[in-house]
């Protein structure tokens, strides 16, 4: 039996090596994003003076871009900013890179923490009422599942910001209120773009538990409560649920890097200030800077939620400490 030093030993040094990978993910990320984008990024200096305008002055664009220094030499230039949190400026507004993500996170972040949030309850909740109701409620939902999965996010939105946002004006079809200007407002503007991104996930989470929990009431213990008598909600919620709660944990954690992904066509349909939105815009103009700052913040973002899921699986989990 490990003493507690002992597993708080293998926890540290889990994390340590959970950290180790992220921080390597993120600089293959960024490197390879760098080269791509700087490599693709023909006729900048032309597109931002016009494409009339003389050489003479689209070379001086390029010295003042730095587009006439070897590639090398730009990408040593800016790791070294970057790590003290200058990531230049954007080509086409001159704003700082910074100061453009900061604006734009919280929208975000805003969609993906609701997201995650709605996904964690109501999946958790309609897996274990799948698993717990065999029969004419598990195959209801059965067939939900599969129907929400096969509908593209896209399409959801859409179909939210008919019925709830133009035809019964329960929510507004577009536009976003700061958290800070009101509560209330904030809640009305992410309400329908929260569900949008959420409803696949929830799928996913649900179908993993369902499983997951299945697999759990097989197992002999759980046979064993049964006939002590134990009532079946508790051995549901503080047993077989733990069980299952390593497998949806991580379907949890993928399923948030993909809501970042959905944000991108979220944030278009709803009119919506976020990264997504912006990324989109950059990539099209070519943007180089601002494009490499939103995939930097991106990877952090899911560095940390990675960190986060495996943190919980160890907790949960102390084999995979030692894995």
């Amino acid at each position: 039996m490990r003493t507690g030093s002992a597993a708080r030993d293998d926890m540290i040094s889990f994390i340590i090596r959970r950290l180790i990978a992220g921080v390597l993910t993120v600089i293959t990320i960024c490197v390879f994003g760098f080269f791509l984008l700087y490599l693709g990024a023909h006729d900048i200096a032309r597109r931002l003076v016009g494409s009339t305008a003389d050489p003479e002055i689209v070379a001086r664009k390029e010295i003042e871009l730095g587009l006439d220094r070897p590639l090398l030499t730009r990408f040593v230039d800016w790791t070294g900013s970057a790590l003290v949190g200058d990531l230049g400026r954007s080509w086409f507004s001159g704003q700082e890179v910074t100061d453009a993500l900061a604006t734009r996170l919280p929208v975000t972040l805003s969609l993906t923490l609701g997201a995650t949030i709605l996904t964690a309850v109501v999946g958790v909740l309609v897996g274990v009422l799948a698993a717990s109701q065999r029969g004419t409620a598990d195959r209801i939902i059965q067939v939900i599942i599969v129907v929400v999965s096969a509908v593209p996010g896209f399409l959801i939105a859409l179909f939210l910001v008919f019925i709830f946002g133009l035809t019964l004006r329960i929510f507004p079809a577009t536009g976003y209120i700061p958290f800070g200007t009101s509560v209330v407002g904030w809640l009305s503007t992410i309400a329908l773009p929260v569900i949008a991104l959420a409803l696949g996930a929830i799928a996913s989470v649900a179908q993993q538990v369902r499983g997951a929990m299945i697999d759990s009431l097989r197992l002999d213990y759980v046979r064993t409560l049964r006939s002590r008598g134990i009532p079946h909600g508790r051995v549901v919620y503080r047993h077989v649920l733990r069980n299952a709660a390593g497998p949806a944990l991580s379907v949890l954690g993928l399923q948030v890097i993909v809501m970042f992904g959905g944000a991108v066509v979220v944030e278009q349909v709803f009119s919506l200030p976020g990264l997504g939105q912006a990324a989109v815009a950059a990539t099209l103009q070519g943007d180089v800077p601002l494009v490499m700052g939103i995939i930097v913040s991106t990877a952090l973002l899911v560095l940390v939620i990675n960190l986060i899921v495996d943190l919980l699986q160890g907790v949960l989990n102390p084999k995979v400490r030692v894995s």
